[in-house]
C-alpha cells in the first residue's frame, strides 16, 4: 500500500511540473475533439507532429501545411477532393508553445515557431518565407484567442495603430488543425523582431557607430533578467517604491549572443536614458530626455495602451528598441500583447473606462505585484510639451482612422470575418466557454454578438472619457488645420497652395482654408499657417 501511494504522489508531482513547463500528455486538444471544417473564409493551417508532445521551451521538428487560396475565396479542408487549392507554405517548422499568462492561463495554447529548410535533428537551417500574404521571415507565431472570446483583441489593436508608428505586426485569422484534429481559430502573426520587412535592425558590432545598434530591450518579468533599472518605480503621486525595481529582458541580440562590449553599451545607453528622464532639467529640449527617446513614437503607444486601458501595458511584453546612431540615436517603442485590453480584464480595474493605466502603480504594488510601470510614464506625462503633443496627436488620431464609426465599422468587419463562413462557430463548438468566466473576463458574454456588442460599448465610453481628458473637440475647427488631420503643418501649407493654384475647392477640406478671415484665399493664409506652426514651435 505504501508503495502505491508513493507511486502515486510521484505520479500526481509529474503531471504537475508537466502542466507548469508546458508539456501536455495529449498536446492540450480542445474540449471537442470532433469538430468538422468543409469549407471556410479563412486560410487553413495543418501542423503535424505525429504525436510527439510539443515543449513549451524546446522547439520540436513539425510539418506545417497552410490552404491559403486568397481573400474572398474558400479554402477546403478536404483537399483530396479539392486538388486544385493554393498551398501557400508546406515545409518543416522548429514549433515550441510561447506566452506566459497567455500559455498558463488558457486551456487553448498560443506556439511560436520557425520555418526551416530540414528537420531540426538533420542540421535544418532557418529559412525566410512568406506566409498569408506577409512579408518574408522565419519568425512568426500563432495567437489562440481564449481569455478574448471576441478574438479579435490583437488584431483590432494592431491595425489601429498601423498607420502611426514605425512597425506593427501584420496578422492574419485562420483555423488550425494539429495531428488532423481541428483546434478552432488562431491568429497568425509577425512577431517584433529584427527582420528587414520588421524592424529592420542591424547586428550591432563591437566598437563606433556599429556598436550603437540595433538593439530590442523589453520591460517584462523576471524570470529571464539581463538588466536591472537603477531607479525605481513610482506611485501615481510621484513618490518611489524603492522596495520595486523595473527589469529588462534583451531579445535582440540574443543576450546569450551579445558580446561584453554591446551588453555594457545598452546597459549605458538605458542608465543614459532614465538618469535623463530623473533629472530636474529632464523637460529640457536639449540636455533632457528627448536625446534620447523619440516622443512621438512613446507618445503613439501610450495612446495604443489607453485607449485599450490596457493593464499589462508598459509593465509587461513592452518592446523597445534602437537603430545606430547614425540612423536614429533614440528609443522607441513597438506595440504587442493586447488580448486582456479593452475592457476584457476584471483584475487591476482593467475594466474602468475613466482612469490612467500608466497610473496604475499604486493599486498594483498595493496588491503585491512585482511587475510595474517605469517610473518614465509618469515623468513624460508631468512634461507640457509632451502632454501638448499627446494631445495634438490624439486629434489627428480621432479624425482619422481612430474616428468613432471607423472604429465601430473595423470592429463589425473583423466580426463579419470571424462569422460569414462559420469559424466562430466551429470554435465555439470545439471550445465551448459562452456563459462562463475565464480569467481575466470582467463581462462574462452569452455569445459572439453579445461579446462584440460589449467590445463597442465599452470602446464608444473609453473614447468619450479620453477625449475629454484630452481636450478633444471633433466638432472644433482647429486654426490653419486646412486638412482637418487634427494639427497644422506643411501639409496643411501644401493644401492652401493646391487651392491658390485651382486644383482643388475649399470645400474639400474639413478645417477653414481663409486663415486670416479676409474673405479670400491667398498667400496670406499660406503665410498665417507658417506663423502657427513656427509659433507652436
Amino acid at each position: 500500500m505504501k508503495r502505491l501511494l508513493l507511486f502515486t504522489a510521484i505520479a500526481l508531482a509529474a503531471l504537475a511540473a508537466h502542466a507548469q513547463w508546458g508539456w501536455g500528455w495529449d498536446n492540450y486538444p480542445p474540449d471537442n475533439e470532433n469538430v468538422t471544417l468543409t469549407q471556410t473564409n479563412l486560410p487553413i493551417v495543418f501542423i503535424t507532429v505525429d504525436g510527439e508532445i510539443i515543449d513549451r521551451y524546446e522547439r520540436i521538428t513539425a510539418r506545417m501545411k497552410i490552404i491559403d487560396n486568397g481573400d474572398g475565396q474558400l479554402n477546403y479542408a478536404d483537399t483530396v477532393a479539392h486538388p486544385g487549392q493554393r498551398v501557400d507554405y508546406e515545409g518543416y517548422i522548429a514549433l515550441r508553445y510561447r506566452g506566459n499568462t497567455s500559455f498558463t492561463s488558457s486551456d487553448k495554447k498560443p506556439y511560436s515557431f520557425r520555418t526551416m529548410t530540414a528537420p531540426i535533428e538533420d542540421g535544418g537551417q532557418k529559412v525566410k518565407v512568406k506566409i498569408m500574404g506577409m512579408p518574408k521571415d522565419n519568425n512568426w507565431a500563432l495567437l489562440a484567442p481564449y481569455s478574448d472570446k471576441s478574438m479579435m483583441r490583437d488584431v483590432l489593436a494592431f491595425e489601429l495603430s498601423r498607420p502611426w508608428m514605425d512597425f506593427v505586426p501584420k496578422a492574419k485569422f485562420c483555423e488550425m488543425f494539429l495531428d488532423g484534429t481541428y483546434y478552432g481559430v488562431y491568429v497568425m502573426t509577425e512577431v517584433v523582431s529584427k527582420g528587414k520587412h520588421r524592424l529592420n535592425l542591424e547586428d550591432p558590432g563591437i566598437e563606433g557607430d556599429a556598436l550603437t545598434g540595433g538593439y530590442l530591450v523589453e520591460v517584462d518579468r523576471t524570470d529571464e533578467v539581463t538588466y536591472t533599472s537603477k531607479y525605481h518605480p513610482v506611485n501615481s503621486n510621484g513618490r518611489q517604491l524603492s522596495n520595486q525595481y523595473i527589469n529588462f529582458q534583451y531579445k535582440e541580440p540574443d543576450y546569450a549572443d551579445m558580446t561584453e562590449e554591446q551588453i555594457n553599451y545598452i546597459n549605458g545607453r538605458i542608465d543614459q536614458m532614465e538618469a535623463a528622464l530623473y533629472s530636474s532639467n529632464y523637460k529640457d529640449p536639449e540636455t533632457g530626455y528627448r536625446q534620447y527617446l523619440d516622443p512621438l513614437s512613446f507618445v503613439d503607444f501610450q495612446l495604443a495602451q489607453e485607449l485599450g486601458h490596457n493593464v499589462d501595458g508598459y509593465r509587461l511584453s513592452a518592446k523597445m528598441f534602437k537603430r545606430n546612431d547614425s540612423v536614429d540615436p533614440h528609443f522607441k517603442m513597438a506595440l504587442w500583447d493586447m488580448n486582456i485590453a479593452y475592457g476584457n480584464s476584471d483584475y487591476y480595474n482593467g475594466w474602468y473606462t475613466n482612469t490612467w493605466v500608466y497610473q496604475n502603480n499604486t493599486l498594483l504594488n498595493a496588491q503585491g505585484d512585482s511587475q510595474l510601470v517605469p517610473f518614465w510614464w509618469y515623468k513624460l506625462n508631468n512634461d507640457e510639451y509632451y502632454v501638448n503633443m499627446l494631445k495634438h496627436r490624439w486629434a489627428q488620431y480621432r479624425r482619422s482612422n481612430f474616428a468613432t464609426e471607423r472604429i465601430m465599422a473595423t470592429v463589425d468587419s473583423l466580426a463579419a470575418t470571424l462569422t460569414v463562413q462559420g469559424a466562430e462557430q466551429r470554435n465555439s463548438r470545439a471550445w465551448p466557454r459562452w456563459g462562463q468566466y475565464v480569467w481575466p473576463n470582467q463581462y462574462v458574454a452569452q455569445d459572439f454578438d453579445d461579446e462584440v456588442a460589449h467590445l463597442k460599448q465599452w470602446l464608444d465610453q473609453r473614447l468619450a472619457w479620453m477625449d475629454s481628458q484630452l481636450d478633444f473637440d471633433p466638432n472644433a475647427l482647429i486654426p490653419g488645420d486646412v486638412n482637418g488631420d487634427g494639427v497644422v503643418d506643411v501639409d496643411d501649407v501644401d493644401a492652401v497652395i493646391s487651392i491658390i493654384l485651382g486644383k482643388s475647392q475649399p470645400v474639400d477640406y474639413a478645417g477653414e482654408p481663409d486663415v486670416d478671415g479676409s474673405g479670400n484665399i491667398d498667400v496670406d493664409d499660406m503665410n498665417g499657417i507658417i506663423g502657427i506652426i513656427l509659433n507652436k514651435s
